[in-house]
């Protein structure tokens, strides 16, 4: 949702605003709530017990945050769980594989958006 703050001479500039615990979002379909160029990605995804993002990188910093359910998060040799308001980081290139152990609704945020190596930056 974009809130226009009011303010005389800003053009076009806008505020976003999330309830991120009532946005729409279904499985299989992530949702990219924001992607600026250069800047940062946020994606809502919607992940049902059982299920996995296999092992994978991306070439950006990566942050998950838990907004319901509990993941089991694997990177290198290092395997947490992680609730409600939990969050963990990726370094960009760094394998890592999440799991939900309920179904789980989470926020991926992606930074810089595309990352170096990104293909759509060649």
């Amino acid at each position: 949702m974009a809130i226009d703050p009011g303010s005389p001479g800003d053009d076009d500039r806008r505020v976003e605003v999330w309830d991120l615990g009532q946005e729409p979002v279904e499985p299989h379909a992530p949702r990219v709530l924001r992607s600026d160029d250069d800047a940062n990605r946020i994606v809502l995804l919607a992940l049902p017990a059982g299920e996995q993002l296999q092992d994978h990188q991306v070439h950006e910093h990566a942050l998950v945050l838990v907004l319901a359910g509990r993941l089991h998060v694997v990177a290198g040799d290092e395997e947490r769980e992680l609730g409600p308001s939990g969050m963990v980081h990726f370094e960009p290139a760094e394998r890592h594989e999440v799991t939900a152990i309920d179904d789980s609704r989470l926020v991926l945020f992606l930074a810089p958006w595309p990352g170096v190596g990104h293909p759509s930056r060649t």
